[in-house]
């Protein structure tokens, strides 16, 4: 009997070695290195199943969207399937949520990855991790090199991610237990958000930039009933006025110069899914009143059409500010505000969740180190202490780049301070919108409550007792104060008294 072919489309050596072990006996494979070279494949003979790598890509997306159509009209019964990073370009998730191409990202392991390839290819079977399987995995990451090694520091434990199997059930893992923090104030948030996603219900999200609303909407959705729905974004900030409605509802075909064919927006793409709208602050008057109908109503119409459409996805809509003194100003409805603050969850900036620092400071380390192949032994102590005393203006985002670039610097295996940026270093801050950061001014060494102006009586605490190694004694001294007093203050801030 003929084996069914299949094309891999991928520059990761290790997954070539994985799939080609794991399907051997099942498909005929073919290994391409690129999309041109699949789409000859396709063209000069019979394709069942295309699997696309598109992680890491460096471009927007645009030039694989365009060769993913192509290949998709040459072999139209061919089962496709794509791999991306949990940031997907926002072009290929259109493709995927416009067309018949099934869509894998984010995943945790080799084994989770082998599994979700199993159960598109083979949609009827009952799949199961099993013991081999997840060994194999395991194998073939380190086998490949993995740039973490067994040589971790004391700051990065590694957890055997691929001898876990696979949840049943995605939504099974809560916002609370996938959003880390130490926070006790950012818990409280999430706690009420969980609540908040799965109901049927539009959710404003007010955070800074980079503070991390665009994870979070996605957290709303893979938690929601609509988990196995698309999920699009919207960014209206990146949008000229005249598009952004047509990026919405769409348009047909003529509506207005450009229009030389009908376009379903982005309600319409997303099916039962989940549309975000960021940066919503930016849209205008008739935007807004439109925006307004489709929460209360579910109608709206395409650029140029009389025909009425009922938008069945549900809405997460975020802001960089507060709308309320856009409200006071009459840049933005009072209906619409009132409508979406019902359920307002505003996202707190890095600096004011200090202890969320070091945990998301590692597990980007781990991150950089595997996808840039450099291994890293340990991260000195001053490494770490930098990172802490920055006020993070550009918030979670930020402190990724700025890791990003420490690894790639990094030499002997060990992150030193020297890896990162100058500015950092010399405590020279960017904008932000809280106007407590003293912007372009180096921080003071002094630690005195007295003497602080630039960061809150919380954030000044949580410094103290980082730098003390969380000795009460020593970081009352440090602050100048009694240590019955700074039992008290960390009490009242909800902090954790019981170290």
């Amino acid at each position: 009997m003929e084996l069914p072919t299949l094309i891999l489309v991928t520059h990761d050596t290790v997954l070539q070695q994985q799939i080609l072990a794991h399907f051997k006996k099942t498909f005929h494979l073919i290994l391409c290195s690129n999309l041109e070279d699949c789409h000859r494949h396709c063209r000069e003979q019979t394709i069942d199943s295309v699997l696309v790598d598109l992680r890491f890509l460096i471009s927007g997306g645009h030039q694989e969207d365009h060769l993913l159509e192509l290949i998709q009209t040459t072999v139209p019964d061919a089962e496709l399937i794509m791999l991306t990073e949990t940031e997907c370009p926002e072009i290929l998730e259109r493709r995927a949520a416009c067309s018949k191409i099934l869509h894998i990202k984010g995943f945790d392991s080799e084994a989770e990855l082998l599994l979700e390839i199993d159960s598109c290819l083979n949609p009827d079977e009952e799949v199961v991790v099993t013991k081999s399987l997840a060994m194999n995995a395991a194998q073939g990451s380190s086998s490949g090199g993995s740039p973490m090694g067994s040589q971790v520091g004391s700051h990065l434990p590694v957890e055997p991610k691929a001898a876990r199997a696979v949840p049943e059930d995605a939504g099974s893992h809560g916002i609370t237990r996938r959003f880390e923090t130490n926070s006790h104030e950012m818990k409280i948030m999430l706690n009420e958000l969980e609540i908040a996603a799965q109901h049927d219900v539009t959710v404003l999200l007010i955070g800074e930039t980079g503070a991390g609303k665009t994870y979070l909407s996605r957290l709303i959705h893979d938690v929601s009933p609509r988990r196995n729905e698309p999920f699009l974004n919207v960014a209206c900030g990146a949008l000229p006025n005249d598009l952004i409605e047509s990026e919405l509802f769409g348009h047909v075909r003529g509506a207005f110069t450009s229009a030389h064919a009908d376009k379903d927006g982005k309600f319409l793409a997303a099916g039962c899914g989940t549309v975000l709208l960021d940066e919503i602050d930016v849209l205008g008057p008739e935007q807004q009143v439109k925006l307004l109908r489709v929460i209360e109503t579910g109608e709206f119409e395409p650029i140029g059409s009389n025909k009425t459409h009922v938008n069945q996805a549900r809405l997460v809509v975020a802001s960089n500010m507060d709308l309320q003194p856009l409200v006071e100003q009459g840049k933005f409805r009072p209906d619409l505000y009132y409508r979406l603050n019902m359920l307002k969850f505003d996202v707190l900036p890095l600096r004011r969740r200090k202890a969320d620092i070091i945990t998301l400071a590692n597990d980007f380390v781990r991150k950089m180190s595997l996808k840039h192949k450099i291994m890293i032994d340990r991260i000195d102590e001053e490494f770490m202490e930098a990172l802490h005393s920055y006020p993070w203006p550009g918030n979670v985002r930020e402190l990724e780049n700025v890791i990003r670039r420490a690894v790639i610097y990094c030499r002997e295996g060990v992150l030193r301070k020297e890896n990162l940026p100058s500015h950092l270093l010399m405590g020279h801050i960017g904008p932000t919108n809280d106007p407590s950061v003293v912007l372009g001014h180096s921080q003071t060494d002094s630690e005195r409550l007295g003497d602080q102006v630039a960061v809150t009586e919380k954030d000044l605490i949580e410094q103290a007792l980082f730098k003390n190694n969380y000795s009460r004694t020593n970081t009352a001294k440090t602050l100048g104060i009694s240590r019955v007093t700074l039992y008290n203050k960390m009490k009242k801030y909800g902090m954790n008294t019981k170290k």
